[in-house]
């Protein structure tokens, strides 16, 4: 017969389980006192390892500068999209909730509201590098409430690239430069009749590209539509979002040309969630594609021991600005995001993670971190440095974007407003609406997510 434990012994078993539960959620993420848990964005590529090689650097250098201390790297190897959705279920509970992690930034916003970020302002004030932060980033981590949640470590802008092995063939310029959206679609025709079996030009869009489609695609279009003085997708003076427009529109027919005329990727890849890595590492390096409007990051992917080594893309691509629709001033849009490093709420360790980030970012290793992922500084004095500047062909051109370049309207309920940006374009790249109607859609799932936060245009 099973022996019952008597009323004192099960009071004693009681109080050691409580002790035991009180324990786990005072330590946050269950890591113990002296470790610390690192959560970040692992690539989809097996063979790029930039963010796990520079992390073990970074690693080694704080365990040797606080002994007895311990960094345990937890990555996530996910699209975009599941990796959001893979973190925010990690915030929620103090049992999973890593002391440290990787935060798009406009993500960011809609993580504060729900309360999963600590607030950094307590350290950043007893921290001398902050000032060397650029303004631009230090607002790209900021709440509505003013508190910094996230310290930035890069930049991005984005543009055209096109393979000059692809232009030879097609019979244009090799200094290309297109003036408006209709010089891009006139590209790629050519492409498409004289360079068969290629691609003339990729544009990411639909839900499985996550933000690529929305930032890189969508809002590359649609904050070229007007004259620059006013953001097309959010009011700041009625702080609603805007529904509809002829902007909007004409982006979205944009994007339906490019997939109705075949100039574009078939819509079976386009619509994998995985086809970034594949245009990064396949289709780009083997001239399978004429015209990417893409990242400044891209380079990454090609340096020596990537797997996807290309040490003569920079001889094979050449680089021109997206130009705004019709060629209106400012003549040249771009787009810039980022990410940042971010303590949650429940995180059990939240000083030994600043000091993490501190030791991620002293200047040297800031710098080490902009030129291993083609990033773009946003600290002062890296920016200044001469050997950040030379590092890598292409830096110079994508910094230089910055001067025109805009940011997402990261507010709390951006993600939604992205998932139905995303959803319109799909529709039009699949044929099942006509950019007219995607508007349409958008606007009335705009007033849903939103809660009618919404003026029309």
């Amino acid at each position: 017969m099973p022996v019952r434990p008597t009323a004192a012994l099960s009071a004693l078993l009681t109080a050691a389980l409580a002790a035991a539960t009180l324990t786990a959620c005072g330590n946050g993420s269950g890591s113990g006192p002296n470790t610390i848990k690192v959560s970040y964005k692992q690539s989809m590529d097996n063979s790029v390892k930039v963010m796990d090689t520079y992390l073990a650097g970074i690693k080694k250098e704080f365990e040797k500068k606080y002994p007895g201390k311990k960094v345990e790297l937890v990555p996530v190897k996910a699209p975009d999209s599941e990796y959001y959705t893979k973190l925010q279920q990690m915030l929620r509970s103090p049992r999973t909730a890593p002391d440290l992690v990787y935060e798009d930034t406009f993500l960011i916003n809609s993580d504060i509201t729900s309360g999963y970020l600590r607030p950094l302002d307590p350290y950043l004030a007893k921290w001398p590098d902050w000032r060397q932060f650029v303004g631009t980033a230090k607002a790209a981590a900021k709440g509505q409430d003013g508190k910094t949640y996230g310290v930035p470590d890069g930049t991005d802008t984005r543009g055209l690239w096109f393979d000059k092995r692809v232009f030879r063939k097609a019979g244009l310029p090799l200094n290309w430069q297109p003036r408006n959206w209709d010089d891009i679609l006139a590209a790629a025709r050519t492409i498409k009749r004289k360079v068969p079996g290629v691609t003339p030009l990729n544009v990411y869009t639909g839900k499985p590209a996550g933000e690529r489609s929305t930032m890189q695609t969508m809002e590359m279009l649609l904050y070229g539509t007007g004259d620059g003085s006013t953001d097309p997708l959010y009011d700041g003076g009625s702080r609603k979002w805007i529904a509809g427009g002829r902007g909007f529109t004409d982006s979205l027919r944009f994007v339906e040309t490019v997939y109705r005329e075949k100039l574009g990727p078939d819509v079976s890849d386009a619509l994998d969630p995985n086809f970034a890595t594949t245009v990064m590492g396949e289709l780009l390096p083997q001239g399978r594609i004429g015209i990417d409007l893409d990242g400044s990051w891209l380079p990454q992917t090609w340096l020596p021991g990537s797997g996807h080594e290309w040490p003569d893309w920079s001889r094979q691509l050449g680089l021109a600005y997206m130009p705004t629709q019709h060629g209106q001033a400012p003549g040249k849009v771009s787009m810039s995001g980022g990410w940042t490093w971010a303590v949650p709420a429940k995180a059990g360790n939240p000083d030994l993670a600043f000091d993490f980030i501190r030791t991620m970012q002293t200047e040297a290793n800031a710098k080490k971190w902009y030129i291993a992922n083609s990033g773009i500084s946003v600290r002062r004095d890296v920016a200044a440095d001469p050997g950040y500047a030379t590092a890598q062909p292409g830096i110079r051109f994508f910094t230089d974007l910055v001067s025109s370049t805009h940011y997402r309207p990261a507010y709390p309920a951006y993600p939604k407003v992205s998932t139905a940006i995303q959803e319109a374009m799909e529709s039009v790249t699949t044929g099942d609406r006509s950019a007219a109607e995607a508007a349409s859609g958008y606007a009335d799932t705009l007033r849903d997510v939103t809660g009618g936060q919404v003026v029309e245009r």
